[in-house]
Parts: structure tokens; sequence; C-alpha cells
């Protein structure tokens, strides 16, 4: 009961979280393409640096959605932890202070201790909490959305080297569908912390460049 209410108008991935697995996923491909010598790449080269993307990004996609489980179940244990001790505690002071605390500060800070009051009532009020912390199907949802967007965001940037037999325009090609993906992934990141779109969607440009850079420099 506790977890339903506290889940009923959350969506199983934050636009944010959605747009962090999309670069997450971009920019492990383009380690792999931007490796790649079109100078001296035959097919053979070709089909393994896919197949190194296509698995990579599969399997981190694998791993991305266990710790989204491991993260919900940690989300949930902790609720539990409050709720118990609201409940459990000796005084009304006690049970406020571990309301307070669970808000965030800004909702904290414009409560009123009758509002915390009735707030401790109504928990109160709630049946048992369940012994330990579960995942539920919402839970199990986000982990197979984080899966998804990791493992599919690899195939946009991925396509032109399996239709097109050139690897030096396939290349092109893909980087500028890599570029526009970054770009777009900006655009949507701007108007979630309401900041510029234009100008964040090219800072993203700007950063997916570097990290790649970066992790290919390093052996990525």
């Amino acid at each position: 009961m506790l977890k339903e209410s506290a889940k009923k108008n959350k969506r199983v991935l934050e636009p944010s979280d959605r747009i962090a697995e999309v670069l997450f996923g971009l920019i492990m491909v383009l380690t792999f393409t931007g490796s790649l010598s079109v100078a001296e790449a035959d097919r053979m080269e070709v089909r393994t640096m896919l197949i190194g993307a296509l698995g990579c990004n599969f399997v981190w996609g694998i791993i991305d959605g266990i710790l989204y489980l491991m993260s919900c179940l940690s989300e949930t244990g902790r609720n539990l932890a409050v709720f118990r001790a609201v409940r459990s505690a000796k005084n009304p002071q006690d049970a406020r202070r571990l309301i307070t605390e669970a808000l965030p500060p800004v909702v904290a800070s414009i409560l009123q201790p009758a509002e915390l009051e009735t707030m401790h009532q109504r928990l109160q009020r709630l049946p048992e909490p369940p012994d330990t912390a579960r995942l539920d199907r919402e839970d199990w949802f986000g982990a197979l959305g984080v899966f998804l967007l990791v493992s599919l965001s690899t195939f946009p940037v991925a396509l032109p080297f399996l239709f097109i037999g050139n690897a030096e325009v396939a290349l092109r090609i893909s980087n500028v569908v890599a570029i526009l993906l970054l770009f777009l992934t900006g655009l949507a990141y701007g108007k979630c912390v309401g900041r510029r779109p234009w100008l964040i969607g090219i800072s993203m440009i700007a950063l997916g460049c570097f990290l790649v850079a970066l992790a290919m420099a390093l052996g990525g």
C-alpha cells in the first residue's frame, strides 16, 4: 500500500533518466565507430566493429537494468525504514522531525506543525508495511526500459554500416546521425532543466565528442 501510493504518479522512467540512458548508449557505440580506420577497413573489420558495438551495448543494457532494480530496491527499503520510524516514534515531535527530513527541503520548509501532525496521523492509519522491501511490476518495467534505451540507441548509428558497402561513406553518415541524436538529446534535456534547448543541444554535441575522444584515448 505504501509503495503503491508513492508510485501512483511516478513514471517508469523520468525524462532525465531516459536522456541519460540514450546519451550513454550513443557514447558507447561512438567509441567503436570512431576507432574504425575507413582507409584500411574491409567488410570483416566492419562486421567485427558492429558485433562489438551491438554486443557491448546489449550487455551494458542488462547491467544498467540490474543497477536500476538495485536502486529501486534501495529506495523502497529507505521508505519502509522511514515509515516504520515514524510509526514507532516515542512522541509527536520526533515523528514530525522524521517526516520533515524525508521530504524535499523546499516542501518541508513551508509545512506547519499542524500539517506535519496530520501527515503523522495519516501514516499511523495506513496498513502495516511489508517486512522487507520488494520489487513490483513498475520496477521491472523500468529495468526493461533502461535495457531497451541503452541497447536500441546503438542501432541508428550502426545502421549505415549494415546497408552501405563503402565504409567511408557509411562512417560519414553514421557520424551525422550521431551528431543529430546528440543534439536532439540536448534539446530534450534543455527543456527538462529549463535552459535554452538549442544551446544545451550544441553543448551536448561537444560533451559527447569529448567523452568519446577521452574513452578512445584511454583505450575504451
